[in-house]
């Protein structure tokens, strides 16, 4: 199989291409497509056997849930419980970056909730995915666009590299606006599963509460499933090995001088230049106060990364406030949670 790969502009996206798409998910075939946040690969949500081509193209474990994209409320009713006492903030949410985990009604197929009684549920803000949506006719069951365990695809390019020999169409409207995947909120219980491109400070706003939290380890029901897309298994990690320092940067300098030219820096701009000379390659995400640059930014590099044969990676960490904690959040995850709080623990690793 090979792809059909159709570049669509957002501000005026050609109808004939969305037809196409349309077209492909109502035959039960994958189209990969932007989103504000990455790019998903979709299929129609109520068709089991096309959501199972999803886990098969992503190399996907059966147990993870798909997120379930819909085009308007009245869609997501017509899949999901909406408890009554959100119903008003969520319809004023929405289009927006946040995934709602909600009780599931039985016309979904037990693959999209991998036999959950809950399904996640979102309405991208995005004028090409909604068309999509709307032009199928059907809701949209669609997870990152990136082989499982891999850096979601922020761009075209990248989800062509990972699909263009799996999936029947590929919509490349360039690079996504976020470059972060949504955030995901569980109703029932009022937890942040998934920190994401709607920060908590904007959850806490729109609900006049703020989410409960879920540490690291967590995130699992009693029977061991994830609740949520992305909670179990490792992720975003590229197949460069990946060190998270949380230390004082000043010191990274003396450590790392001996492996000149075998590692590559990601992070700020003001660390980079503390690095200057002796990294293979500094990948610059922006500087350390703009977080919204810093987490557009971090999946391509994680991407790009493992084009320029380094040894290792030495990433830094970010402050958690609003777009920080999705980024630390990815940061653990791509590290494999391996990450060193002072320069002699890091010094002792590399040896």
């Amino acid at each position: 199989m090979k792809a059909k790969i159709l570049k669509i502009n957002r501000s005026k996206p050609d109808l004939s291409k969305i037809h196409t798409a349309a077209n492909a998910i109502r035959k039960g075939n994958l189209v990969v497509f932007p989103t504000e946040t990455v790019y998903g690969i979709g299929a129609d949500a109520t068709n089991a056997s096309a959501c199972r081509r999803i886990f098969k193209a992503k190399n996907r474990p059966s147990d993870n849930p798909l997120i379930v994209h819909v085009s308007d409320i009245k869609m997501a009713v017509e899949i999901a419980i909406i408890p009554k006492k959100y119903y008003k903030t969520i319809d004023g949410i929405w289009p927006a970056p946040i995934t709602f985990i909600m009780k599931a009604k039985k016309t979904l197929p037990s693959v999209v909730t991998s036999g959950l009684s809950t399904v996640a549920v979102r309405m991208p803000a995005d004028s090409i995915a909604i068309s999509l949506i709307r032009e199928s006719g059907a809701p949209i069951a669609a997870p990152s666009a990136n082989i499982s365990k891999k850096p979601s695809s922020t761009s075209g390019k990248h989800a062509i590299d990972y699909f263009k020999k799996s999936v029947d169409v590929i919509l490349d409207a360039g690079p996504s606006k976020f470059g972060i995947e949504s955030t995901v909120l569980d109703l029932l219980t009022f937890t942040l599963l998934r920190p994401g491109a709607f920060t908590t400070d904007e959850i806490t706003k729109a609900f006049g509460r703020r989410p409960k939290l879920l540490k690291e380890t967590e995130g699992v029901s009693s029977n061991k499933k994830p609740i949520s897309p992305g909670m179990k298994y490792k992720h975003y990690s590229p197949d460069t090995r990946v060190l998270l320092f949380e230390g004082d940067t000043k010191k990274l300098r003396s450590i790392l001088i001996k492996y000149k030219k075998r590692f590559v820096f990601i992070g700020s701009k003001e660390t980079a230049s503390k690095l200057s000379g002796i990294s293979k390659k500094n990948i610059i995400l922006g500087r350390k106060s703009d977080r919204k640059s810093i987490a557009r930014n971090l999946f391509r590099s994680l991407i790009e990364l493992d084009s320029l044969g380094a040894e290792f990676c030495i990433t830094e960490s970010f402050s958690e406030k609003d777009y920080g904690l999705a980024i630390m959040n990815r940061l653990k995850k791509a590290s494999g949670h391996k990450y060193f709080r002072t320069a002699g623990e890091l010094e002792n690793y590399l040896g």
